[in-house]
């Protein structure tokens, strides 16, 4: 069935470390694009959302279906491994908010994602929106890779829109140049551009933002918006940023970006200008990232809890 949205990647079980506890560990659920899913559901509950990945058949692999659909996340999309389980990862912050990552993931069920039980890109005709991101492609086959940007092609041609954040994650790429090829690759079928300015500047060596989005602008890219931190988005077609207060104080900085994605995709797609989405991305980044974990609990963002 067509979705409103659909935003495709990998679900991963967390490990928060705490110095303070050094011998326990929190357990979640987190993952970029799986972030800005749950975000986005929660700031646009009138949407159908689907999350498209796939797990194992495990007590792990269940919790986090359950964690979807508590969600209210279509899961008619999340794939069932016989042999393989989801990613695991560990996360510490220090004093500033600032992360640090251990992961265990090669043998990630969502890596076979295109072998069967395999994701059907051409059942997906008549989704208004697919969201993803480099991390998205990264955890691919090359040969994969190809599968999905065949597929998205295929899927914009028949009027689906790409959103693509280009969450550039080194570790996860065999080299820069091999980012670089794939992650232009992305740029040119997106409709909807989410980049990081560090992120960008990093891996195509642009030397300010003007040039990131000179560049992005060249491939096609206009609409969306260049997060800078603090700072705040800038719109990519050139307009004035808007005015954005930095958070009082930040706690951890996991999901800054993802939420930022979830609210500003929220409100374009329920009506709202592209100013007033900009400041409402803002807003919800600024108000993650002073609590711990990537998903805040319901009430943080004012819902019963």
């Amino acid at each position: 069935m067509p979705y409103d949205v659909i935003c495709l990647g990998e679900v991963m079980v967390e490990l928060s470390l705490n110095d303070a506890t050094p011998d326990t560990a929190g357990i979640g659920f987190a993952g970029d694009t799986f972030n800005t899913c749950v975000y986005l559901k929660r700031a646009a509950p009138g949407l159908d959302i689907a999350y498209a990945t796939k797990l194992g058949q495990d007590r792990l692999s269940d919790r986090i279906v359950t964690l979807m659909r508590t969600e209210d996340l279509a899961t008619g999309l999340t794939l069932r491994s016989p042999d393989r389980m989801p990613g695991l990862y560990a996360i510490s912050t220090d004093a500033n908010g600032e992360r640090s990552f251990l992961y265990w993931r090669d043998r990630a069920a969502v890596r076979t994602l295109f072998k069967p039980p395999a994701l059907d890109l051409d059942a997906l005709t008549g989704t208004g929106l697919l969201y993803l991101s480099a991390i998205t492609l990264a955890i691919l086959t090359k040969d994969d890779r190809d599968r999905l940007i065949d597929g998205l092609t295929r899927l914009r041609a028949s009027g689906t829109r790409i959103a693509f954040d280009s969450n550039y994650r080194p570790a996860l790429w065999p080299d820069a140049a091999t980012a670089r090829t794939e992650i232009a690759r992305a740029w040119r079928l997106s409709d909807i551009g989410l980049p990081s300015v560090d992120d960008e500047m990093t891996l195509f060596g642009d030397t300010d933002e003007d040039a990131v989005i000179a560049r992005l602008n060249a491939w096609g890219v206009a609409d969306g918006a260049l997060k800078r931190g603090a700072k705040g988005p800038r719109p990519l077609d050139g307009s004035a940023a808007p005015s954005c207060e930095p958070a009082p104080k930040v706690i951890d900085s996991t999901a800054a970006g993802d939420s930022f994605n979830g609210g500003y995709l929220a409100a374009r797609l329920t009506g709202r200008d592209a100013a007033a989405s900009l400041e409402r991305g803002h807003a919800l980044a600024r108000l993650v990232v002073q609590h711990r974990g990537a998903i805040v609990p319901r009430h943080v963002m004012g819902e019963e809890p």
